[in-house]
Parts: structure tokens; sequence; C-alpha cells
């Protein structure tokens, strides 16, 4: 059953069994003619020109017509739709280009935010690398499902209706779009009362179908849209009580240099209420929620972000916003460089990695791993396949891998990184995390910083501080500033560091008590760190040279789509306690 949204977004009802004889084996179904028409027919023009004014591509319209002819309208658009559904797959539209994992593509693909999926992970909510993680993740997937259910029910909506929603746009889609499906469908069903065909339907909803109906049910929904927001969680006002706009990302993602980057470098000019002393330094997920990263900015002195994807600086994706009032003039990165693509960072992985697998950089890496159910279906596809495996199984191998970073280490056999291979990724010595359980250790280096990118933007306090620095770090984690500073060669004559995880804080001791001199002050949680005690601190010790810290990304990350609510959330929320600890040290300092 063919479905246009009111919005108009267009939807297809299709089982497996039809999405299968309709996606793949019917591209056999028609012989094709020399000049690559079905039977020699070319289509009119006008019928093209249709299916591109609903909003597909030309080059997709041409291609499915001569797959399978024009004849039948319904399968037309059904395999349209389905080419659609998969993202406009280049394999699908015969168009061979790279893998979505090739870095052009983890440069433009969310996520891949599967981003930052931490992105990010960033995600620090996803499910864990043990063998339960596939039921933890159904039961928060019902949960979610029965959430959206009952919202749904409030609205006035029948449960069947909401699961047919549910079932057309996925559980992860936000109440605005299942109110659409919704209503799209009581559309549908007026245009099948009137024993109208498919074919008839689509062209009726384009048009001028039932005037009086289609607009009630359009004011209806705006309504109900209205009522309930535009987001699954609804929409928020901004502080100041205007809409945040969104703050669009750099292609490519290089901030405002990189090393060896030839593109024009940039200069700023920052307000006078940002420059040091302190200096300060923030990182968050890139991909935010819209008016995130407008709001960030807003708080922290209107200073531009600087988005950086560490593609470019080693082997593995991680899109990062910093916002920092540090020069950008005479930077230099850590030497030795670290290894750009998969191949230089872990040779051995070559011999077993397949041709059709055209990853050259990981994605970005998550806090955990993917479940032995995982990797246990691609060996079995794979076993039962030929050599090479067909195109269907090759992308969904291709889709897994991407999405988990696993890596090839024997005949059909995909596995996860090693905690120390990611710790090596993501620029931390080796055995940084020893002695922290596994699945801890995943946790932690998913939220970490990637020290090599850090260090870049911190190396300009080499020549700045030769008698070493000061240093408050709000969300230590595991300690990815220090590592950066460490490895730059600055002396940190003092670290008051705020960690709430108590396996991060030993792990960031046991390495201090190895490689540093200085005094570590370790306080467990932002909240309690107030004014009074800050104000201690910075006579104790003359003020700090520089605060730094990323607040946790758990409502921002793309993968974390069950609690996404921006800086409202519980978790992000504390974004404006560093805001409010970087102005309290400020203060302080001004009035020594």
């Amino acid at each position: 059953m063919i479905v246009i949204s009111l919005t108009g977004t267009v939807m297809v009802r299709l089982s497996p069994h039809r999405l299968r004889l309709r996606g793949t084996s019917m591209l056999l179904a028609h012989p094709h003619s020399s000049n690559g028409w079905i039977n020699g027919e070319a289509p009119p023009t006008s019928l093209i020109e249709g299916y591109v004014a609903m909003g597909f591509p030309k080059e997709m319209v041409v291609r499915s017509i001569k797959e399978i002819g024009h004849s039948d309208a319904e399968a037309l658009l059904e395999l349209l739709l389905t080419y659609k559904a998969l993202g406009d797959d280049d394999d699908a539209v015969g168009n061979h280009s790279t893998s979505g994992c090739n870095p052009p593509i983890v440069e433009d693909n969310d996520d891949l935010d599967f981003e930052n999926w931490n992105d990010d992970d960033d995600t620090g909510g996803r499910v864990s690398s043990s063998d339960d993680s596939g039921y933890e993740e159904f039961l928060r997937e019902m949960s979610d499902k029965d959430e959206k259910i009952n919202s749904l029910r409030d609205m006035g909506f029948s449960e069947d209706e909401a699961n047919m929603a549910i079932t057309i746009c996925g559980v992860d889609a936000d109440l605005s779009v299942l109110v659409d499906s919704i209503s799209a469908s009581q559309v549908t069903e007026v245009c099948h009362s009137r024993n109208l065909s498919d074919h008839q339907v689509t062209a009726r909803c384009f048009d001028s179908f039932g005037g009086r109906k289609r607009a009630r049910l359009i004011e209806e929904s705006k309504k109900k849209r209205k009522r309930y927001g535009g987001g699954a969680q609804g929409k928020r006002p901004s502080l100041d009580g205007s809409d945040e706009e969104s703050m669009p990302l750099p292609k490519p993602m290089v901030g405002f240099n990189l090393p060896g980057y030839r593109g024009p470098s940039m200069t700023r000019v920052l307000p006078e209420l940002a420059t040091g002393p302190p200096y300060f330094y923030y990182e968050n997920v890139a991909r935010a929620p819209k008016g995130v990263w407008a709001k960030i900015t807003r708080f922290l002195f209107d200073i531009q972000p600087e988005f950086v994807d560490s593609l470019h600086l080693c082997a593995a994706a991680r899109k990062r916003g910093y916002i920092h009032n540090l020069p950008t003039e005479n930077r230099s990165p850590l030497l030795p460089l670290p290894p750009k693509t998969i191949f230089e960072a872990f040779p051995h992985y070559k011999k077993w990695w397949p041709s059709w697998d055209q990853r050259t950089h990981l994605n970005c890496l998550q806090t955990c791993m993917a479940p032995a159910t995982v990797t246990e279906r691609i060996q079995q596809k794979l076993s039962s396949s030929g050599n090479p495996p067909p195109q269907s199984v090759q992308k969904y191998v291709r889709h897994e891998c991407s999405k988990w970073n696993l890596v090839w280490v024997g005949k059909d056999k995909a596995a996860p990184l090693e905690p120390h291979e990611m710790e090596y990724l993501l620029g931390f010595p080796k055995d940084h995390k020893r002695g922290v359980g596994k699945t801890q250790r995943y946790k932690s280096l998913g939220n970490s910083f990637q020290v090599d990118t850090v260090a870049y933007h911190l190396s300009v306090l080499r020549g700045m501080f030769p008698n070493g620095v000061r240093v408050l770090s709000l969300f230590t984690g595991i300690g990815g500033g220090e590592v950066a500073l460490h490895k730059l060669g600055i002396h940190m004559r003092v670290v008051v560091s705020v960690e709430i995880g108590e396996a991060n804080r030993q792990i960031l001791r046991s390495w201090w008590d190895q490689t540093q001199t200085g005094t570590l002050i370790e306080i467990a949680d932002v909240k309690s760190l107030k004014d009074d005690e800050i104000a201690t601190y910075v006579r104790r010790f003359g003020g700090f040279d520089l605060v730094i810290g990323g607040s946790p990304c758990n409502n921002l990350a793309g993968s974390n789509r069950h609690h996404r609510d921006g800086l409202e959330g519980e978790h992000s929320s504390l974004f404006y306690d560093y805001f409010r600890i970087l102005n309290s040290v400020k203060s302080a300092m001004a009035n020594m």
C-alpha cells in the first residue's frame, strides 16, 4: 500500500516478502532491448517528470523504469521507494562508488552519527558488549514504543493506529512523524473507500483529493503537532524565549586549520570578556540537536566553535566541536604523527580483509562493542555464500562492520577492536586502562578525548608557560586532556580534577602517580564545586591557567535517540555547570 504523508513525505507499506520481490528478483523479470528500455518502449517524458516532482532523482527514475518497466505503477513506485529507503545506496542504483565507510562518506554520513553513534556515542547510553546486550536493547525499544503508543492514544488515536505508524516509521521516529503517518493512512483509507486504486490514491493525494476531508485531517495534524511539539520530547523554548537556529557544520570538518591542510586558515578576534587568563577549552559532539551549539556559543562569549573530525589526524572518525579562547596560530602536532588509515595502524589485518570491504578509516569509536550474535551472523552469512558473496550480503556485512567498527581477524571472521587498539587510535599510552574491567574500558574510551586532536589545539601553550600550567579539569574522564599536555611536554604544576566515575578516577590517579610530579586534587562531582571552594583554590594556587573539559553528551549524541533532549537533558545539562564554574574562576581571578 502506498501512503502519502501530509507533509509531502512518500511512504510505502511493504512486507519483507514483497520487498524482496520488488527490490531484487523483479529486476530480472523483464527482458531488456538493446536500447535499455523494457521491450524497446521508451516511457513518456511526462511520466518521468511526474516521479521527479514527487521527489525522486531523475537518474533513479530512469534506472527503475529500465529495470521493471512502467506499466505497473504500483510496482514502479514501490521499487523507487525501496531504493529511497536504502538511502539512495550506490549499489542499489548501479553506481559503484566507494562504500559508506570511506573517509568522504564518514565525513558526510551521520553517525554512519551510526555516531557519534557516539558520536559518539558519544552515546554514553548504548548497550554493553555482553551477550545480553541484544535483549537489553530490545527491552529499551519496547519501553520507548510503549511510551509513544501511550502518547498517541492520549492524542486521540487508537492503539492499532499507533502500532501501525511505529511499524512503518520505526520506534525512533518523532511523534510528529507518527502523527503524519496516521493522518496519511486515514487519507488513504478514505481513498480506498471510494474504490480508488493505489495509483489513483497517489495521484489524488498529490493533486486535489477530498478537499474538506483532507483539510480537516491536515488541521487536526497541525493541532496535535503543535500540542505535542516537533520532537520526541516536544519542543522546548530557549532560555531567552527565542527559537535557536541550527549551526551548519563545515565540510570538510577540519577546524580552523590542521597539520598539512592546504585550505585557508581562520583568523578570529575574541570578545574582551573571553580573553585569558584563564584559557578555557570546551568539547562536545558535533552533531547535536538543533540549536544546541548556538546556545553553547551564546553562553561561552559568542566564540565560534571549531569543528574537527579526527579522521584527518588518525585512523578513526570522531566528529567534535570545540569552543576555546586559545590562540590558533603556531600550532604543532604531536610527533610522530599517528597512522591515518586502518592498515597503517593495524597492518596484520590486511591478510584477511576482503576486497569488497573498502574501508580505509574506522567509524567513531563507541562506548560498547558488537554482541556475539552480530559477529556470528556475519560469519554464517559469509560461510554460506560464494566468493565473492552476493551484493546483498556484502551490503549487510559492510553496514554491520561500519556500525560496530569490526575488523577482519580470519577467513569470514569479523571481530570488535580490543581495548588496547582503541587506546592506540585515541592516542592514549598502552595499557592506560589496564586493571579495569573490559566493559568499563570500552565505555570510558568511547567517552574520551581524541588525544592527538586536543594536543594539536593545546600545543600553543608550550611556549606560553615554560614553568608549567595550573589546570582545572572538569569532567576529566580518563584524563585525555592531561595525557595531551604530558605528550606535549607541558609540566602540570597542579591539576584539580572533577570526575564522577570512580573507575575513571582510579585510572587517572594510577597514570598520574607513574608519570607526574605535580599536585593532583580529585573532586567527585561538579555540582559540589561551589564558588567559595573555587575561590579558595584560586588563592591557594594563584589562579588557573587552563579550564578544560567536555560535559556529558548522553542527551546530544546521534545514536542516543531515546533521551535526545539537548542541553535540558538530565546529563547534558551539566554544561551549565561548566559555564558556572568557568565564570566563578574568572571572577575569583579578577579579584586577586
